[in-house]
């Protein structure tokens, strides 16, 4: 439509008028870990709804903008979570409808456990909105980083740790397990921020199933403010449940035993290399096994 014709400016101010939502992740330490797009969403929404560790990064988040309204009040002890994530999307989404540019500040990463984002989003899009969600530094990058581990040497399996108790999962003990929220291990409700040694008993008891009770593990929590050490704690398997675990307590399962070749399938790739290598007159590939792939367990 030219701009000329009648209804043209008026069908531009209603685009422009309409409301949009992001969700962005302002990592897990103050101040340190926000990219400059997450900040400048912050800084121009018309509405932060902010959910984050700790009330300084909160009062932190508040500085960028004149109207943030924290999402902390939406939990509460013996309510459903169901019922938080519900109205968190609902007090999102009202300013949205409203024609409001929102942003969502959530802790470390918006799309990392934390299903209220996600439906946020997912809701605003069904809607018409335009709605997106900009990455932040996770709790899952602090861990890398502070325990010096390389997801690619081994491989890295990473569980909800309710989920590994709820359903038989297939663990690859020769690879990394990561296993996330075990202060909450075995809550069936939703509606609790601990469970009792006794759940986390039961936890170890599956694990005992793959791995040897002195097997050594690592709980992990990371830094929140820059002053802060992050918690790394390691004690035998055994003695998981008797060892303090919070809601943002991270298990670390390095692996018991070392990587198994696969000896049919690296024979097929050598016979394609040997066939690969006549057609192009390149030189024949030696054999066995590459060292990346033979590391034995450190």
């Amino acid at each position: 439509m030219d701009a000329s014709q009648p209804g043209a400016n008026s069908s531009l101010e209603h685009a422009s008028s309409r409301g949009s939502l992001v969700c962005v992740g302002v990592g897990m330490t103050l101040g340190a870990h926000i990219s400059p797009r997450s900040r400048s969403y912050i800084e121009q929404a018309d509405v932060v709804f902010a959910v984050v560790s700790d009330p300084l990064v909160e009062l932190w988040v508040q500085q960028m903008n004149p109207d943030v309204r924290s999402l902390q009040p939406c939990y509460g002890e013996g309510k459903s979570r169901h019922t938080t994530y519900r109205e968190m999307v609902d007090l999102m989404l009202e300013p949205v409808r409203a024609g409001k540019r929102v942003c969502g500040a959530f802790y470390g990463h918006p799309g990392v456990f934390a299903q209220a984002p996600h439906r946020a989003v997912e809701q605003a899009r069904v809607e018409g909105y335009v709605a997106s969600m900009e990455p932040g530094i996770s709790a899952e990058d602090c861990l890398y980083a502070d325990l010096g581990i390389d997801p690619g040497r081994y491989g890295c399996q990473h569980y909800e740790a309710s989920q590994i108790m709820f359903y038989r999962r297939r663990i690859d003990t020769s690879a990394y397990l990561v296993l996330w929220q075990v202060g909450i291990a075995g809550d069936r409700s939703m509606r609790r921020f601990a469970t009792e040694p006794a759940y986390h008993e039961l936890l170890v008891d599956r694990l005992l199933e793959d791995y040897p009770r002195e097997h050594a593990v690592t709980i992990y929590e990371a830094a929140t403010l820059a002053i802060a050490e992050p918690r790394i704690e390691t004690v035998p398997l055994s003695q998981l449940a008797a060892t303090p675990l919070r809601l943002q307590s991270t298990l670390v399962i390095p692996p018991c035993q070392s990587l198994r070749p696969d000896g049919d399938m690296l024979a097929r790739i050598e016979q394609l290399e040997r066939r690969l290598a006549v057609q192009t007159n390149a030189p024949q590939p030696a054999t066995g096994v590459e060292d990346v792939n033979s590391n034995p367990v450190s």
